[in-house]
């Protein structure tokens, strides 16, 4: 396991060292006004001793060896549009929170919506809570995100008489944005519980516990709950992290302050250094989730082995 377990830390580092210097070297290839705060009144002289103090005169693989370096020390640079000259981990700092919660606050509902509704779905398969809870993924999944979220935040804040716009003090404002990011991940829990479920009924340990006497309920529960959750820990680490990076319509649409208000932000101002950092961290987080849903899959089944048995190819 841990022989294991650091293979794929190794693995998971130089991916994420791979996609830093793609993104590095491509917003290299951006205007340079993306580097300055008011480029359009800076003269020549200005222009090029800003271009020498941020070293983007330098030869790429220079500034990239610069940047890995500044990187081992937490340093993410500084930001040129949005904040100008503010540390860009300063201002993550800030958002990071927010979206934090919202992401943890969405996930654990999720979680409990569809798992109950996946099981439903396949101890009822074919009946009616196997029929709307059909409906109900179909939906999602055929129906654009920002055409439903709209309504949510239209009629919900009608309904519920919740203002439209987060306010992180007022826990009500909370309610819309958590169950609208919420919605998507419940379907995919749904669905494929439901899938893994339907696949273990059909096996032949079932049928052989079914011939023993053993109740349907102890069935389900005991051994085909359980085997068919298995495959899907795999995906809630990243599922988890990709959630509470943030929602990047969700959070405009409620002018939530978090990461994904951000990223829409800084793309808009051109704030290269930020938009480069805000990349990373969410190539870092989906890098994070896969490597913990595999050791999370080694750990909670005892059927995978780590060890290369012999004759193995």
């Amino acid at each position: 396991m841990l022989k294991y377990s650091l293979k794929r830390l190794a693995s998971s580092l130089i991916t994420l060292c791979i996609i830093i210097t793609v993104v590095f070297v491509l917003l290299r290839q951006m205007p340079i006004e993306g580097y300055f705060d008011n480029f359009e009144k800076a003269d020549a002289a200005t222009i090029q001793a800003k271009l020498n103090q941020l070293g983007l005169n330098d030869p790429i693989h220079v500034q990239l060896v610069n940047f890995f370096k500044d990187l081992l020390h937490g340093d993410l640079g500084l930001s040129a549009r949005y904040s100008a000259g503010a540390p860009i981990s300063g201002i993550i700092a800030k958002k990071a929170p927010i979206s934090i919660k919202l992401g943890v606050m969405s996930m654990a509902l999720s979680l409990l919506m569809g798992i109950p509704l996946g099981t439903a779905m396949a101890r009822g398969k074919g009946r009616i809570w196997d029929k709307i809870g059909t409906v109900y993924i179909v939906f999602i999944n055929a129906v654009p995100a920002a055409v439903y979220y709209i309504f949510i935040q239209m009629y919900g804040s009608d309904w519920l008489r919740i203002p439209m716009l987060f306010d992180e003090k007022n826990l009500a404002t909370w309610i819309l944005p958590v169950f609208s990011m919420s919605l998507g991940s419940t379907a995919s829990y749904a669905m494929w519980l439901r899938r893994y479920m339907v696949d273990e009924m059909n096996k032949d340990y079932v049928r052989l516990a079914r011939a023993k006497g053993v109740s349907d309920k102890k069935i389900m529960m005991k051994h085909v709950f359980r085997n068919a959750f298995v495959p899907m820990i795999q995906y809630i680490p990243t599922s988890l992290l990709y959630t509470i990076s943030g929602s990047i319509y969700i959070e405009s649409l409620y002018s939530i302050p978090g990461m994904g208000g951000l990223l829409v932000d800084v793309i808009g101002r051109q704030d290269n250094p930020m938009v480069q950092a805000i990349v990373m961290i969410y190539s870092c987080i989906g890098i994070v989730g896969l490597l913990l849903g595999d050791l999370l899959m080694g750990v909670i089944d005892p059927r995978i082995s780590f060890v290369k048995k012999e004759g193995a190819r």
